[in-house]
C-alpha cells in the first residue's frame, strides 16, 4: 500500500530539515544532495503557487544508458542496460477531477482530459501524445486513472541519448501507479505501458529497452525473446573498482524530429526477416542469414543486410557483455564495448544522416575519444543514434585530461560521468 501523502508545507519542511536526507542519499550521492535538495525545494515551491498547499508526493524516473545491444530491442533481441543517476523528478497532487495538468519546466503546460484518450494523428512527437497514450493503456488494463496535477523537471537533457523521453514516461506510469493503483502496476508493466504510448500515439518505433531499464534500476541484462515477459538478469558491476570511470559526452546535437530514422532501422530488420516468412530478426539465425546475402540485397537492399548483419551479431554480443561483467573479465567487457561501436557505425549506420555528411558530431566525437585513449579505454555511441551524445570508459586517472579535449571541441559541461543508479522509478516522498 501506499504510504499517506502530505502537504506541500510538510513535505518542504521535512527537506529542509533533514529528515528526507535518508531517502535522497538512496538515488544520489552525498557530494550532490545539496544541489538535489535545491532542486526539489524549487519544485515545491512552483506546485504550491501553480496549485496551492495539496496533498501532494515527489516521484523520481531515472534515465538509462545502454551499455551493449544496439537496436537490437525493437527485434526481440537482448541488451545490457544501466538506469543512471541523473532522472526526472516531479510534484504531483490528484486534481480531483477528469483534468491533467503537465508542466514541464521551461516548457508550456500541457492539459488535457481523461475522458478523451482516442488517438489524434495532430498530437504525434507532443508530450499529450505520451500523456493521452499511457492513460489509455492503463484503462485498456483494467487499472484506474484520474487527474492530476504535475510539476517537473529533468537534468536528463532531451535528446541526449540517455532516454529523456522513456524517462518520462517512467515517471508518468510511476505516479498513476502510486496515486491511483497504491503503487500495484510493476515496473515491467509500467514500462510496458510507456512503449505502447511510444509506439501507438507519439509516433516512434522503439523497442521496451529504454522504459525497462528506466523502470528496473541497476545493471540488467534484457532478453525480449517474449516482450510480454522479458527476461531480466540483474547485473553488480562497479567500473571505477578497476580504474575506469564511465564518462558521456553530449556532441551538442539532438535526437529530436529523428522518429523517421529510428522507425527506419527496426522497419529494414524486419523487411529481412520476412524474406526468411520470420517477424522478426531474431527468429532467424547467422547460418540461415549467409547463404541469402545476395538475393538479399536485391529484395531489401544494402543497408537493410547489413542492420540484419549488426542485429546477428549485436544480439549475441550483448550476452557476452553480461557474461563477461559476470566474470568480472573487464579487459574482455572493453574489446565487446569496443566492438559494438564499431558495427554500429560500419553496419548499422546509426552515427551521421546519409542526407548530411557535412554534419557529423557523433563521429568526431568518436574520433578524438578514439585517439585519446589509444587503445587503453573503449567509446562507443550511446543509444538511438545520428545525434546526442557517446559514451567513452576513461582511466580514471585521465578523466581531467578527457573531459578538457572534449569540452575543447563541443563546449564547456558537455562531459559528464554517468554513475549507476540502483534504485528503479519509485515515489521518494
Amino acid at each position: 500500500m501506499t504510504s499517506p501523502m502530505n502537504n506541500i508545507t510538510e513535505i518542504t519542511r521535512q527537506i529542509k530539515s533533514g529528515i528526507a536526507d535518508a531517502a535522497l542519499l538512496e538515488l544520489y550521492t552525498e557530494d550532490g544532495i545539496d544541489r538535489h535538495k535545491k532542486r526539489y525545494l524549487k519544485l515545491l515551491a512552483e506546485h504550491l503557487r501553480l496549485f496551492g498547499d495539496a496533498q501532494a508526493m515527489m516521484v523520481s524516473s531515472p534515465g538509462r544508458t545502454e551499455l551493449g545491444g544496439n537496436h537490437t530491442d525493437h527485434n526481440l533481441g537482448t541488451v545490457l542496460a544501466g538506469s543512471v543517476d541523473l532522472d526526472s523528478v516531479c510534484v504531483v497532487s490528484s486534481s480531483g477531477s477528469s483534468g491533467i495538468t503537465f508542466v514541464s519546466e521551461g516548457y508550456e503546460p500541457v492539459r488535457f482530459n481523461i475522458d478523451e484518450l482516442d488517438y489524434r494523428a495532430e498530437e504525434k512527437d507532443t508530450t499529450k501524445a505520451l500523456l493521452r497514450g499511457i492513460s489509455s493503456r492503463f484503462t485498456e488494463l483494467g487499472y484506474t486513472i484520474g487527474g492530476f496535477n504535475l510539476n517537473m523537471n529533468s537534468d536528463v537533457l532531451k535528446g541526449s541519448g540517455l532516454s529523456s523521453s522513456a524517462s518520462v514516461e517512467v515517471l508518468v506510469g510511476t505516479v498513476l501507479s502510486e496515486l491511483f493503483n497504491n503503487g500495484m502496476v510493476t515496473p515491467v508493466e509500467v514500462a510496458q505501458i510507456g512503449q505502447y504510448a511510444e509506439n501507438n500515439y507519439f509516433g516512434k518505433a522503439s523497442g521496451l529497452m529504454d522504459q525497462l531499464a528506466c523502470a528496473a534500476g541497476g545493471i540488467i541484462g534484457i532478453d525480449f525473446r517474449d516482450p510480454e515477459e522479458p527476461e531480466i538478469f540483474p547485473v553488480s558491476y562497479e567500473f571505477r573498482k578497476h580504474g575506469y570511470t564511465l564518462i558521456v559526452t553530449d556532441a551538442r546535437s539532438s535526437h529530436a524530429n529523428l522518429s523517421d530514422e529510428y522507425s527506419a532501422m527496426p522497419a529494414e530488420m524486419r523487411r529481412v526477416a520476412a524474406e526468411f516468412g520470420k517477424t522478426v530478426c531474431r527468429e532467424i539465425s547467422f547460418e540461415e542469414f549467409l547463404p541469402k546475402v545476395a538475393e538479399l540485397r536485391v529484395s531489401c537492399g544494402d543497408r537493410a543486410v547489413l542492420r540484419a548483419f549488426h542485429f546477428l551479431r549485436e544480439n549475441a554480443r550483448a550476452v557476452e557483455m553480461r557474461e563477461a561483467l559476470e566474470a568480472d573479465d573487464f579487459t574482455l567487457y572493453l574489446n565487446l564495448v569496443n566492438d559494438s561501436g564499431n558495427s554500429s557505425f560500419k553496419y548499422l549506420q546509426n552515427i551521421y544522416l546519409g542526407n548530411n555528411p557535412s554534419d557529423q558530431a557523433l563521429s568526431i566525437a568518436l574520433a578524438f575519444s578514439e585517439d585519446f585513449l589509444s587503445g587503453r579505454g573503449a567509446a562507443r555511441v550511446q543509444g538511438g543514434g545520428f545525434a546526442g551524445t557517446i559514451q567513452a570508459y576513461v582511466p580514471t586517472a585521465r578523466v581531467d585530461s578527457y573531459v578538457e579535449l572534449m569540452e575543447s571541441i563541443f563546449g564547456s559541461g558537455c562531459s559528464a560521468e554517468l554513475k549507476i543508479r540502483l534504485k528503479p522509478a519509485c515515489r521518494i516522498l
